[in-house]
């Protein structure tokens, strides 16, 4: 039995609770709204004139977003979509997303979030896997659309234009831009596609139909690769999302004021952490997101965070990085200084030098968590407060639970490295039609077995590790990738680094890494040398490859580990 329930049984409180932040409540109210459209429907008719959502300094208030999505679910409904359909978008942050997302959900609809970068292989098969009968998607990816249409069972598509939310001249002069001037419009055929503003037009004429969901009702379908890197759809009810912009917003309680913040959104919506944490998080304290549709290009993100009177921004690691790195972020602090109070950093590990750099900058610290799309996805994070660098992403939100567990399923003590396992009203329903995988992850008890490696210290906080497929044995000996990275990109010549395990007939596997170097003087011996004075034998990498970049995800997680785990064999002058 968990520890953290025969804590419970004996009248004894989880550790971390002794430990929590001033003013930070133990339990939420899960079933505060019963759905997500119940909690816009509120945040709408509070702070109906406030801004919810900028992009491109065009602003849409609560009460357009309240009756824009109100015509878009009375579209769906017309269409004759059914309570419980899946619904495809494949969108960018856009004006529309919201529109799209929140207007899927009043129609009794479930969303499915779809990268706007998949080829059409990968979005055939995301539409066939989920069985979703329509499609909201950008002009720019409708070709890859009229690629991938065989097989699935698409009925509908509704199509838009960069510009269809803004104002009429506006409007005509962006969407003229992406397609004649940025030639980022494909030619494409798709008979039977209906426009958004014709979209927004039939559904005018009625009001929605009231799906009256219930907290169990699926809100989405959340691809992911999970814990065994097969493609899967993660089903996050109503009530799990509701659940955990609860706990995240009782954990910022004493940091953000309701109807006041305006939050800079550069991760792409389609990804659970930006969806949650900032969509849906800041639309329940009535804050405006400012939509960043490509954070790649730094000199008009800066541009953005200049001109724009923020008070919290998320991301993940190379974002901020990129940042400080940026020349022109010194005049966004100087702009910013005394109104920003939050930055989260998500989905990748925060290197200690950029958590430093960023406190030295900005004056507040980078607030690091940790969670998963199986989750809604947060499940730890530190307190805002802290301003010391730990390692650590944080102790458990209120009303969840976690557990560091031995292969057997029993509970470790602190310090111990194992698989951190998660019980909570944000953890999801299971994985769309699979079964077995659903089994899998969930213990008889009913928790969540993550396939991440952590370990709990005596306060409760939790320091991850790595996934469990990317943990290097060595001889028996387990190495975390984690530890010598930081290890090697304390080097000064190190920008980044990445370890992975290489196959070895000897020792079963033998650490390798992968650099990018600040310095094109470093060589892969004098690397080596720094890290085996740093590092247990068997931990000291074997080989290093160095190369221009590692290649990363919409979110900035890196590829390495998933596709290129033997490559270093074949380094720059890299085998010892």
């Amino acid at each position: 039995m968990p520890a953290n329930l025969n804590c419970m049984e004996s009248g004894q409180s989880p550790v971390w609770l002794k430990n929590y932040p001033s003013g930070v409540p133990t339990e939420i109210d899960a079933h505060r709204f019963a759905s997500i459209p119940d909690m816009l429907v509120q945040s709408c008719t509070q702070y109906a004139s406030r801004p919810a959502f900028t992009h491109m300094h065009v602003a849409l208030s609560y009460a357009q977003i309240d009756q824009l999505t109100r015509d878009f679910a009375s579209c769906l409904q017309q269409m004759g979509l059914r309570r419980g359909d899946r619904v495809a978008v494949m969108l960018p942050n856009l004006l529309q997303y919201p529109v799209a997302m929140f207007g899927i959900l009043r129609a009794g609809l479930v969303v499915v979030n779809i990268n706007p970068l998949y080829t059409a292989r990968e979005l055939q098969h995301q539409l066939a896997d989920s069985g979703a009968v329509a499609i909201v998607l950008l002009e720019n990816f409708a070709r890859t659309l009229e690629q991938a249409l065989g097989a699935t069972a698409l009925r509908d598509v509704i199509i838009t234009r960069v510009g269809d939310l803004m104002p009429p001249l506006r409007a005509c002069m962006v969407n003229l831009f992406t397609s004649w001037v940025r030639h980022r419009v494909p030619t494409w055929h798709l008979p039977g596609s209906v426009s958004l503003h014709a979209a927004l037009s039939r559904g005018r004429r009625l009001p929605p139909r009231d799906p009256a969901l219930s907290s169990d009702d699926v809100a989405l379908l959340q691809y992911t690769g999970g814990t065994t890197g097969v493609p899967k759809g993660v089903m996050l009810t109503h009530g799990n999302l509701v659940a955990n912009v609860e706990q995240i917003a009782a954990w910022l309680g004493n940091t953000l004021t309701a109807g006041q913040e305006v939050v800079v959104t550069p991760l792409p919506l389609h990804h659970i952490f930006a969806l949650t944490a900032n969509l849906l998080t800041f639309v329940r304290w009535g804050g405006n997101n400012v939509l960043v549709t490509d954070p790649r290009n730094v000199r008009r993100l800066l541009h953005t965070l200049r001109t724009t009177h923020f008070s919290a921004i998320s991301g993940v690691n190379t974002l901020f990085k990129a940042l400080l790195d940026a020349p022109g972020f010194q005049a966004v602090c100087r702009a910013r200084a005394g109104t920003l109070k939050l930055a989260v950093a998500g989905g990748m590990t925060v290197e200690p030098e950029v958590a430093l750099r960023w406190l030295r900058a900005t004056g507040i610290p980078l607030t690091e968590g940790y969670g998963l799309t199986e989750a809604a996805p947060v499940v730890c994070i530190n307190p805002v407060s802290s301003t010391a660098f730990t390692g650590n992403v944080g102790m458990p939100l209120p009303s969840t639970h976690v557990a560091i567990r031995d292969d057997a399923g029993r509970d470790l003590p602190p310090g111990q490295p194992g698989e951190i396992c998660v019980q909570g009203p944000q953890v999801m329903r299971g994985y769309w039609n699979m079964p077995e995988e659903t089994a899998h992850v969930f213990g008889a008890d009913g928790w969540l077995r993550t396939g991440d490696v952590g370990m709990m210290d005596d306060r409760g906080a939790i320091r991850f590790l790595a996934r469990s497929k990317e943990v290097i044995v060595v001889s028996g000996f387990k190495v975390y990738p984690r530890e010598v990275e930081e290890v090697a990109m304390q080097h000064p010549a190190v920008q980044d680094a990445r370890a992975v395990g290489v196959p070895d007939a000897h020792s079963g596997q033998v650490v390798g890494l992968f650099v990018v170097r600040r310095y094109p003087t470093l060589s892969s011996e004098a690397l080596l040398a720094y890290c085996r004075a740093r590092l247990t034998g068997y931990k000291a990498p074997r080989y290093i490859a160095f190369l221009p970049s590692l290649p990363r995800s919409a979110v900035g997680k890196s590829f390495v580990r998933e596709h290129a785990a033997d490559s270093p064999r074949a380094g720059v002058d890299a085998r010892t």
